[in-house]
């Protein structure tokens, strides 16, 4: 998650509120990872397990930005382009269309860190045990 902030601002990935999102939700998502570090209880996995579906999907709408901007580029430049010769000059235009997915997968990354996690399980247990 730092490497990734700190090559958007060295990118200066900061011109619109846009650009934005992506360094609030790594720092929300590194907040949350010391949290469930120093203090792995079910609150901390579970704020956790919400900043990292965030990164899930700000990951998505990255890459529909980044590919819907390099396509309407590559149609003013080549308005004939269509079909898979668009999609494959989209992919690999001017903004990196793949990029924002390396926020999905910090986020896998983030979900499969708790996934099961002894935290969550006791409370389940205490829960199941109220229940009885």
């Amino acid at each position: 998650m730092t490497g990734l902030a700190a090559e958007l601002v060295l990118l200066e990935h900061t011109e619109t509120i846009w650009q934005w999102i992506p360094l609030a939700f790594l720092a929300a998502g590194f907040t949350t990872t010391i949290g469930v570090a120093s203090r792995p209880r079910r609150v901390t996995i579970r704020v956790h397990q919400f900043a990292m579906i965030l990164f899930i999907v700000s990951g998505a709408v990255g890459f529909f930005l980044h590919y819907q901007g390099n396509a309407e580029f590559e149609l003013e430049m080549y308005p004939s382009l269509k079909g898979l010769e668009l999609f494959w000059k989209s992919l690999g235009g001017a903004t990196p269309s793949l990029a924002p997915l390396a926020m999905a997968q910090l986020g896998l990354v983030g979900l499969i860190q708790v996934h099961r996690h002894p935290a969550l399980r006791r409370s389940q247990d205490a829960t199941r045990e109220e229940e009885s």
